[in-house]
Formats: structure tokens, sequence, C-alpha cells
């Protein structure tokens, strides 16, 4: 009798709170993609034009397509580029930006022989992806080593801005590591700006000693481009660390929060950041006291300072995080919580106070490394969300989040 007087009381008390909670529905969208797509990503322009790039496996090459969003209908896709020798992963993969009408993608295609031996390639698009550019490789060391999870963004006068792990410096005569990955130097995190026309206008090295496996995010603040990413200490200490562009000069990198998480690998869990002004938010996973978590913590002042940070999900979550700043200044938040060998996608709601006011799970799909990464972005003050679904083949899903 008292749990039935609780369950009665519980669902009076949601049946009042809902009539003040933000709405979240759900409406699938057709894919445009086959059988056999994977990681996706999706990117919005200053217009709320909605971009949604992903890969296919044919049966001799890998096919990189994009379209955008029409309505509530894809456009037909896009051909940017195709090959039998690209770097291929669930967690590194392509991207897609629009900057002023000129596209920009990247992809990953192996150098050499070696299984992480690999160069980020980057192509364009003055005509709306009918005709793509011959590509150019954004990094200038020429040496046969892992570069990749890339980060690119829009800047000012036709220039853009884009950051990767670079591991140059893991070159050396000592023998590769258990992991497939070479033991010499540390990975590094570099960043560089490059024009409309291809041509790379800088370059810097932001981190000389990173985690080797985690994605990098980057986003445009008031005084210019924050890069957040997996630092790595000598005593295998690896945070969520940033650094900022200010007056010309990187910062010196610091941590967001000092989860001080010990952990021999890469956990292949990167941050999510996103900015307008000086409000910055930025979301990731940590493991430090011995079980899950996913976090959020925020800044108004451009990321010089955050606050302490909230406790998104825990226990049972495997995060792949991702971050959206909408028009009205509330911040969403996607990660992954995990039941057995399935894994729910779920998106929160919080205002620029670190306070939740909704969340829902949006999809289920694997748990495993094939379903990747979920990715979302504005559309408006609703957010698109994409996702990959792999049962006896992948393909990519995406929804429009209506936040009402």
């Amino acid at each position: 009798m008292n749990r039935v007087f609780y369950f009665l009381c519980l669902l009076a008390f949601c049946a009042c709170q809902s009539n003040n909670e933000l709405k979240i529905e759900v409406l699938s969208l057709d894919s445009p993609a086959s059988t056999n797509s994977l990681t996706p990503r999706l990117f919005t322009n200053d217009e709320g034009k909605v971009y949604l790039s992903w890969l296919e496996r044919k049966s001799e090459s890998i096919q990189f397509k994009f379209t955008t969003l029409n309505g509530t209908k894809w456009d037909a896709p896009k051909l940017i580029s195709e090959g039998n020798n690209w770097f291929v992963n669930w967690a590194d993969f392509p991207s897609l930006i629009e900057n002023r009408g000129t596209l920009s993608a990247h992809w990953l295609k192996k150098r050499a022989e070696g299984t992480y031996d690999y160069d980020v390639h980057v192509t364009q698009s003055r005509d709306r992806g009918q005709v793509w550019s011959s590509s150019f490789i954004a990094h200038k060391d020429s040496i046969a080593a892992e570069h990749g999870f890339v980060s690119m963004l829009p800047l000012d006068e036709n220039q853009n801005f884009i950051t990767w792990l670079d591991g140059r410096n893991t070159k050396s005569d000592t023998q590769m590591s258990h992991n497939g990955h070479h033991s010499g130097g540390a990975m590094t995190i570099r960043a560089g700006i490059f024009d409309d026309e291809g041509e790379m206008i800088n370059e810097w090295e932001l981190d000389g000693r990173t985690c080797d496996c985690c994605q990098t995010t980057a986003a445009i603040t008031s005084n210019g481009p924050i890069v957040a990413y997996r630092d790595r200490s000598h005593e295998e200490i690896r945070d969520i660390y940033i650094t900022r562009h200010l007056n010309g000069k990187w910062t010196t990198p610091k941590a967001i929060y000092n989860d001080n998480w010990e952990i021999k690998g890469c956990p292949v869990n990167g941050p999510s950041i996103v900015a307008s002004q000086d409000l910055v938010a930025i979301a990731w996973f940590t493991a430090t006291p011995g079980f899950s978590q996913v976090k959020m913590a925020i800044s108004k002042d451009g990321g010089e300072n955050f606050n302490t940070p909230v406790i998104i999900s825990q226990g049972n979550t495997n995060g792949r995080v991702g971050t959206v700043l909408l028009e009205n200044g509330n911040i969403a938040v996607s990660w992954m919580e995990t039941i057995d060998k399935e894994a729910n996608i779920l998106v929160g709601i919080f205002d620029r106070e670190g306070n939740e006011i909704n969340r829902k799970i949006i999809a289920q799909t694997a748990a495993s490394r094939a379903s990747g990464f979920p990715v979302m972005t504005r559309n408006g003050n609703n957010l698109i969300m994409a996702w990959t679904e792999s049962e006896e083949s992948s393909i990519v899903k995406s929804a429009i989040i209506s936040l009402d």
C-alpha cells in the first residue's frame, strides 16, 4: 500500500511540475545516408544553415558525403571525396565547416604502411559543394606519424581555425608500445589558421604533452579561440586543460578542474566546449572517484575562470559528450548512459548558472565503439542531433530536438 501511495504521489508531483518544465520533443528525420554509414558530424553557419557530414563504406573505398537541412528534410547528399587509403576510426572522424560561402572539409589519409601514420587533409569548395579543390595537409612536418582529432572553426577575413593532435615527436628509434602506438616522445596538440585559398598562415604548438587519442574541441570567445583537450602529466594524470589565444599569444595551459584522474591508457573521451562572447561552457568525462562521471563547468569571463563543476551523470555513463549554446543562453549537453550492451543517448538543458532545466532520452544505440560519438548542433533555439545506429550494419540517424 505504501508503495502504491508513493507512486501516485510521484505521478501527481511530476504532473504539477510538467507545466513549468521545458518540454523536449524528438522528431526523427529520414536518414540521407545509406547502410554502412558512420561517424556523423554537424555544423551550423552564421545564418542558421545546418550541415551534416558522414562516411560511407563502399566495397573498395570510403566516401565522404554531406547534406544540408531543408525544413524537416535533408537535401540530396553530395560527395566531398573518396579514397581507399584513409584512416577510419570510431572516435577520430572527418568534419565540415562553412565560412562566408566557402566550405572546408577534413579527413585523415594514411601516409605510410603503419596503422597510425596518417595526415590531416583539407579540401575546399566555393560552389556549395559541387566542385572541391585538391586537398592540402594542415601540418608541415612531413613525418609519418599520427595526426588527427581535428577541430575546425570559421574566423573573420575568410580565415579558418584548426587544431589537432600531432604525433611528430612520438617517432623515435624505440620499439612500438603494446597498443601499437610509437613509444618515443609525447603526443602534442597544435593549431593553425588557413585561408580560403588553402594556405596555412600560422601554426603553433599549444601543449607538448597530451593524451594520445581524446578529441580536441574549440570555440570562439570575444577574445579569440579557446581550445580544450585532455592533458597527460608525467604521473599519468589525464585531466581536461584549456588554452586561450590572447593578444597574439597562447596562454599557458591550465586545468579546468583538478579531477586528478590517474589512468595508464587513453580513455578515448575528449571534452566539448562552446562559447558566445564571454560565456563559455565545457563538458567532459572523468572517472576519478572510481566510477564514471560527466561534468560541466561554466565561465563568464571568456575562460579565465570556471565555476565549480556540476555533475550531470555518474555511475553508468560512458561519456562521449557534446555541447551546444542556444540562442537564449541556455546550454545543451549530450552524453551516453549504458545499460548492459545498450546505451541511451541523452540531452540535458541547463541555464547559464548550471541549473538543470530538463533532460530526455533521445535515442538508443549500442554501447560499443561501433556506435561512435553522438553529435549535435543548434537550430535556432532547437537542436539537431545525429548518431550512428549499429546493429548488423551501421547507419547514420538524425533528429530534430524541439525545445518548448
